[in-house]
């Protein structure tokens, strides 16, 4: 038998197998009356390489398709919904009841955008200070319910929040964007230094949508194409000793010069590019938004999502990016370009070559597209965290408990009214809720202890010897009602670390 510290690094080593790839998000948006289903949707994108989903409302037949399929999403608050939720916590409380709890945990909901680019929108009939104080609302709900640590509330900005974004080490937020706020802390606040305090505060990252392609298309004069389109071009200095051999990066670090700016340089703000793309076609005249330059720029952006690399001023600070966008949206108001900024057409087609394929999913190497048949398999690498076979039933129980309980598992579906209620075993309904508290708390070893009485496994419980009493696709039951004559000899791996 191997010694155990050779099944520790294996265990980690088959539990952390992309130790050097970061995700890749995209930006879901449905204003096309051309689209493909929700469900059409999810089952593609759990054959591709695209792990986290951006969507710009609280639609329930999306939420609901993208329930156990092992790729996270980010919801939204509207922005006319925004001085609602600002009005007190019980207004924030009903929309979270209403809108997002009847998903969790089957659907992986991460974070909450509230508003989208709220500040710069319509600045004339949007109260500025009602995005902090929704922020806050919401927050207040999930630190109620348990949730603030799996799920996050931020808001989305565009670059115009910032006074001027080059050079990027000088750059600032715009000062007309920063009304103050009265009795904030005690002190008078910014707006954005109220926001910012909050994201540092609660570990939730700062999102800016950055388009490159912008400026390239209204100064085509002074902004060099490569430079646009994430290309090695030969660099842009900036006084503090920079070098920017891309656009994205020196739009990135602007936004970090602001906050820093804000007195919070020894507080850490996570960046995350909550949307960035290139239009495969614009209005007449516009040389910039061609087929050839969009899958140029998406190329590289998902090639740069993946390389968990930082910018010059922050090396060694990942950033999550999310595509924009999924879809060419025809009912999109604004230009031509606004209508064209998808990767895939309505029909599903794709507008022009991107290599979205993903060598560990489930779909074994086979050619996307919405019209073709793709696996509806869990995303690999699946791993899942069962009771063992012979566990001590007091132990289950108080297992159970846990999970049911503090441990925040919505455990519904195995109450007696439940569709996951049969079998009445104590092993099927540990099983259950000990899955779904390893899932939604991290695939980490130490989720799936519970006192010695858990067990991890790679293999699907639907194809292999288990024994089930029951299996369906009911929310969030689906591989977990595994039976209790299980035998030791069934193909788990069993994987005890104390």
């Amino acid at each position: 038998m191997a010694p155990a510290s050779v099944l520790v690094l294996l265990f980690l080593a088959i539990l952390s197998p992309f130790p050097n790839v970061s995700a890749v998000g995209v930006n879901y948006g449905t204003l096309g009356n051309n689209l493909p289903s929700p469900r059409k949707v999810a089952q593609l994108l759990q054959s591709t390489l695209i792990d986290k989903v951006k969507i710009y409302d609280t639609n329930p037949e999306i939420i609901g398709a993208f329930s156990n399929t092992g790729i996270d999403l980010i919801v939204a608050v509207e922005n006319y919904h925004v001085a609602n939720i600002s009005s007190d916590t019980s207004a924030a409380d009903e929309w979270f009841t209403n809108r997002v709890m009847p998903f969790i945990p089957a659907t992986s909901i991460v974070a909450i955008a509230v508003g989208n680019e709220y500040l710069t929108t319509d600045p004339d009939h949007l109260k500025p200070n009602a995005l902090f104080q929704a922020m806050q609302n919401l927050h207040s709900v999930l630190v109620q319910r348990g949730l603030d640590r799996k799920i996050k509330v931020t808001t989305p900005h565009s670059m115009a929040v910032l006074a001027s974004s080059f050079p990027p080490s000088a750059s600032t937020f715009a000062t007309t964007l920063m009304p103050v706020i009265p009795g904030i802390n005690s002190r008078i606040q910014h707006v954005m230094t109220s926001i910012v305090g909050f994201l540092a505060d609660t570990g939730s990252p700062f999102m800016v949508n950055a388009y490159p392609y912008f400026a390239y298309r209204d100064n085509p004069g002074l902004v060099d194409l490569e430079y646009a389109l994430l290309g090695n071009a030969s660099g842009v200095r900036d006084p503090k000793g920079y070098e920017y051999s891309n656009m994205l990066d020196a739009q990135v670090d602007a936004v970090r010069s602001a906050i820093i700016a804000l007195g919070f340089g020894n507080r850490t703000v996570e960046m995350t590019i909550s949307e960035s793309g290139w239009p495969s076609k614009g209005e007449s005249g516009d040389n910039a938004a061609t087929p050839d330059n969009a899958k140029t720029y998406n190329s590289r952006l998902i090639e740069r999502a993946q390389s968990n690399k930082g910018t010059p001023m922050s090396p060694k600070k990942n950033i999550e990016i999310f595509v924009f966008a999924l879809f060419n949206e025809n009912k999109k108001e604004g230009g031509v370009s606004e209508r064209n900024f998808g990767m895939f057409n309505g029909d599903g087609s794709k507008v022009y070559e991107v290599d979205l394929s993903c060598q560990f999913c489930s779909n074994n190497g086979a050619t996307l597209g919405f019209g073709e048949k793709m696996s509806s398999g869990v995303r690999g690498p699946s791993v899942w965290c069962v009771a063992k076979p012979h566990a001590d039933e007091k132990v289950l129980q108080a297992v159970l408990d846990f999970c049911c309980g503090p441990g925040g598992v919505d455990c519904r579906e195995i109450y007696e009214s439940g569709d996951c209620f049969a079998p009445d075993k104590l092993h099927a309904h540990a099983s259950y809720a000990m899955n779904v508290y390893y899932q939604i708390h991290g695939r980490n070893y130490w989720n799936c202890d519970f006192k010695g009485t858990g067990l991890v496994t790679f293999t699907d419980p639907s194809k292999n010897s288990f024994s089930f009493s029951k299996y369906q696709q009911c929310s969030g039951c689906c591989h977990l009602l595994i039976s209790a004559n299980l035998s030791e000899t069934d193909p788990c791996i069993d994987v005890e670390l104390k």
